[in-house]
Formats: C-alpha cells, structure tokens, sequence
C-alpha cells in the first residue's frame, strides 16, 4: 500500500503529477481492468504498470518524429486511451481526443481542422481510418490501433508500447528529460455541436492542474476509492473529474461496460464514488424507487428515512446507520457507494434528497469545457439543494447584466480559464475579456455564496412583455413526473408575434401505465392524460410560464454525449415535423 496522502499537493504540470502518483501509491491499484464483459473476472493494473507504460508509448511515439505533432485519440473509456492521452501530453505533443459518438464524415472533418500527424483509435473506428487513408487529404502520417486488427499501413498499440520498452532498456531517456512548458497549449477540445460550428478549446497543463488541486480540496477521494468511468472520455468533465483527478488522488479507475451493465459494474467492482450525469441519476433513482415499492417496503424505508432525519436536526450524523438501514437496497448497488458527483445540467432537487436520504452523499457540480471543467461543486461542507454549490478556492464569479430578480450572465476568472479557441481569434475575444471569461450561462448568486444556475442565454425565451422563461426551470418540473424520461420546452412562435410555450416529452410506456392504472391507450388518450398533469403543473406557474401544448413521444431526444439536449437539432425536427 502506497503512503497515505494528508494534503492537498502542489503538481505544477500532469508530468510531475504522474511522477508523484507513482511514487506516492505505486503498488496501489490505478486500474481494474475486464478483459472480457460478460465475466466478473478482472486484471489489475498498478500506479507503476501504468507509469511504465505511458513511457513505453511516449518513448516510441517520440521515436516515429512526431515530438510536438498534434495526435488525436478517439475510443471508448478504456485503459489505452488513458494511457495514450498521457503519454502525448506529457512529453510527445498536444492531444485532441475526439467524440467517439460522431459519425465518419464528422470525424474526418476534425482530423483536417486539429491538423493532426497521427491518430491513436480503438478497433471500430477500423473503417473511418481506411476512408481516411483512400481519401489522403489530411496530415496524419501514423495510424496506430488499440486493438490487434490485421490491416495494412496501422501501427498496433501494443507493438509500439513493446519497441518504447525495448528504446528505454537501451538506457534512452529521451522522453523523461522533456521539460513541460506547463501554459503553452497541450490538450485541444472540441465542443458539441456541428462539426462546422464547434469550437476548439485549447487548454494547457497549469489549466488543467489548477482544476484538479481545486476540486481535490472540497472532494475527498482517496486510495480507498473506486470510481466507475461511465461518461465518455474526450469530454473534459470526465477527462479531469473521472479520470485525472482519480489518479492525483491515488484512487483505482474501473470502466462501464455499458449502460445495461451499469448496475452490475458498480456492485461487481464495489464501487465509492460515481461521476456522472443527471439524466443517468434520475433514471437510475426512479427505478430504484419503483423496486422498493413494488417489494412492499416503502412505507418502511420512509419511516426509517422520517427518523434518520429527525436525529440529523437534533446534531446527531446517521451517515452510517443509513447505510447499515438500507443495506437490502445496497446489496443491489454496492457497499460501498457513498458520493454520486453530477454535473452537466441541472439536478432535480428530489432525486438529490432521495440518495441523501437513502446514505449517499451527492454533490452538483457547474463547469464549461473551457474552464477545464469545473467552476464551483458543492462539498460535505458547503450543500445546499438548487444550487451549484460554491465556486472553487481560485475562481472569482460574478454575475452581470442582472434583471430584477438579480439573474444575469455568469462570468468568470480563474487559472483553469482556456487559452482561447483554436485559430478563431473572433469567438475568442467575444468570451475572453479583460482576463474574464463570459460563460453565456445564466444564474444568480445567493447571499451565502452559492451557485445557482437559471438556464444558457442562448436558449432563454423572452416574451413581449419582457418576461423571461427558462426552459430547464419547466423542464425540471415536467421531469419529476413518474413516467417521463426526459422533455424540451420551446417557444412557439404564435400569431401575435409573441411565444406560446409548448414541451416535447419523452415517456415510458410501461411507467405510463403503472401511474394510470388502465391497459389500453391510444396515443390521442395518452397525451390527453400527460397534458391533464401538465395542467397541475401549470396551477403552480404564474400564467405567462404555462405550457399550452405538448408533443408526445417514447424516442428519446437527440443528445451530446453528456446527454445535453440539442435543441437546435430538436427544434428543426419539430418544424419539419409540423410542415
């Protein structure tokens, strides 16, 4: 076992951060590792196996010329990537992972514009590389493949980690002698959105540093811990949050086989700690509530859960009997879990208080790719229901252009702040001003200092009036009924030139019918029933945030890889739909 870390320490760049993991937690494991999904069997990889091997491959990239090159990595969450993420960054060149969800033209489109000279990918991305290798319209020179794949002019993964190893005995230190220059740009992102319209972030080492010594100081995550890789990789929120903050902290990585896995994979590997998105959460929490009531047992659990939170208003913690009083309910996720982190979009705030109430302590979070993420998270010491918690130790927030209910944009200033957008000098100084990033985000903050977040500018909808609606507020609401899985609400141009408010809603057929009690239903009766409970949602609004029509579906909505609704998409998918 590796020494126990007591404070939070200083790593000036993810080299010095890799070298101090490994001497710190060397023979602890970094990673649990499935060879095969269907199996309960893992293999084990330690904080020094893994440093081994980023040099290996760093070693060996350096040796096919390739020093300062920009290399893109795309995959899903997997050992590999990990490794070849660092293995560029921390010595080679910049890394440019890339959307695994995006499809072959897209990803082609974005090899041509990060200008890249190699391409490290996992296996099913074997034929995107062979249209890329026919077309030969673009810079990269090596194809390097995870997987052993008998394909003509692809380098394999594990060839170049074995000639990195065979450089290294030789007494070659190439590689290790590298100095980091720790602010120039290292790691470029891509934001969603359409291949012609998305951004390219640049970060450096001191912004993603920064970043992971802040969120270590409100988030306690140690040896001990192991955490469940579910969200994709190339986004940052999983990069720094799921996988490079776990390693700063000694902690072990295991990877999702899957959604329909995800329950299996946390009690398997007896998962502590979850980072992910609400959508996941909220799902996760309804079915879990739809078991316990069908077992008989929910009358119960309320009662115990009545108790419990009796006894914490008195001052006495029931963070321990909690879990020992669900243990039924736990034998089913994992001993122990303990701390859920989401962020992404907003939480619903019930959803929040029934993990808390059940033993699981659960955190939201609020960041941009270009703040490397995170900009505030709450902690076991700052919490408070709605909100964001409070922005990080080095992160200054103040809100502007405020409107009567002092909502306004969000704008920021701290080391984890992007360099700029890659070779767009004009989107570049519309958000960087002044040495403040303007998020396009909107919220207020309370009198205490935390967080909250109303909604983006660009999907606000202002009425005649002057009113505003923010579209996550209704959604929030739609939301918690039991049968929904997920909504949009968008502004519908009516004849006043004005906005009637309408939602499309996503529903579960079988919830549907266990809330309604009746076997037949045609799609007219559903979404009659669905708008009645709209209508009781509406009695709660004032009248100028009604929801006055809706369209109903079981499809769910087109999504990033995050699970951010694209609503630009969606609404031209509305429009085509209504022609």
């Amino acid at each position: 076992m590796g020494k126990k870390k007591t404070n939070i320490r200083e790593i000036i760049d993810l080299k010095d951060m890799i070298k101090q993991s490994t001497e710190l937690f060397g023979n602890c494991t970094a990673f649990k590792l499935k060879p095969n999904k269907e199996v309960n069997e893992y293999v084990e990889i330690t904080y020094k196996q893994f440093d081994n091997e980023i040099n290996c491959l760093g070693t060996a990239l350096l040796d096919l010329g390739l020093k300062d090159e920009t290399i893109n990595v795309i995959g899903n969450n997997r050992y590999e990537w990990a490794v070849s993420y660092l293995a560029v960054v921390n010595g080679v060149g910049v890394v440019s992972p890339l959307d695994k969800s995006l499809k072959n033209d897209e990803i082609k489109s974005l090899v041509l514009r990060s200008k890249s000279k190699a391409f490290i990918f996992d296996g099913a991305y074997i034929e995107t590389v062979k249209e890329i290798i026919a077309e030969g319209n673009t810079n990269v020179k090596y194809f390097i493949c995870m997987d052993d794949i008998e394909e003509e002019g692809i380098i394999y993964y594990k060839d170049l980690v074995k000639k990195g190893q065979q450089i290294l005995v030789k007494g070659n230190t190439d590689y290790a002698d590298i100095e980091i220059d720790n602010e120039a740009t290292k790691i470029i992102l891509f934001t969603s959105g359409t291949t012609s319209q998305s951004k390219a972030v640049m970060l450096s080492h001191k912004n993603i540093c920064s970043n992971i010594m802040d969120c270590r100081k409100i988030l306690d995550v140690s040896e001990k811990d192991t955490i469940l890789s579910f969200l994709p990789l190339h986004h940052t929120f999983e990069c720094t949050a799921g996988f490079l903050l776990v390693i700063y902290s000694g902690a072990t990585i295991a990877y999702c086989d899957g959604v329909k896995y995800l329950a299996k994979n946390i009690n398997e590997y007896a998962i502590s700690i979850m980072i992910s998105v609400p959508i996941l959460y909220e799902n996760m929490y309804k079915k879990l509530m739809s078991t316990i009531k069908s077992s008989g047992k929910y009358e119960t659990m309320q009662k115990a859960v009545s108790l419990f939170n009796a006894l914490d208003a008195i001052g006495i913690n029931t963070f321990s009997l909690r879990k020992k009083a669900f243990k039924d309910i736990y034998a089913k996720l994992s001993p122990n879990l303990r701390l859920f982190v989401a962020g992404a979009a907003a939480m619903d705030k019930e959803v929040v208080k029934g993990f808390n109430n059940l033993g699981v302590m659960f955190f939201q979070g609020y960041g941009l790719t270009e703040t490397s993420p995170v900009l505030a998270c709450e902690s076991a010491k700052a919490c408070r229901p709605g909100s964001v918690g409070k922005p990080l130790e080095n992160c200054e927030v103040r809100i502007e252009d405020k409107n009567e209910n002092g909502i306004g944009e969000i704008v920021v200033k701290a080391p984890y702040v992007m360099k700029g957008y890659y070779e767009n000098p004009e989107a570049t100084a519309e958000v960087l001003k002044d040495g403040w990033f303007y998020t396009g985000d909107l919220g207020y903050l309370d009198d205490d200092g935390y967080l909250y977040i109303s909604g983006r500018k660009k999907t606000v909808i202002v009425l005649k009036n002057g009113k505003n609606i923010f579209p996550e507020e209704l959604e929030a609401l739609i939301n918690e009924l039991p049968y929904i899985t997920e909504s949009m609400v968008y502004g519908k141009p009516d004849k006043k030139d004005d906005y009637d408010i309408c939602a499309k809603i996503v529903y579960d057929l079988n919830a549907f019918k266990e809330a309604f009690k009746e076997k037949d239903y045609d799609e007219k009766k559903i979404k009659k029933l669905i708008m009645k409970d709209i209508k009781k949602i509406n009695k709660t609004l004032p009248a100028y945030k009604y929801v006055r029509d809706i369209i109903i579906t079981t499809e769910p909505l087109i999504k990033t890889t995050t699970q951010k609704i694209k609503r630009h998409e969606e609404l031209k998918l509305i429009l085509n739909e209504n022609k």
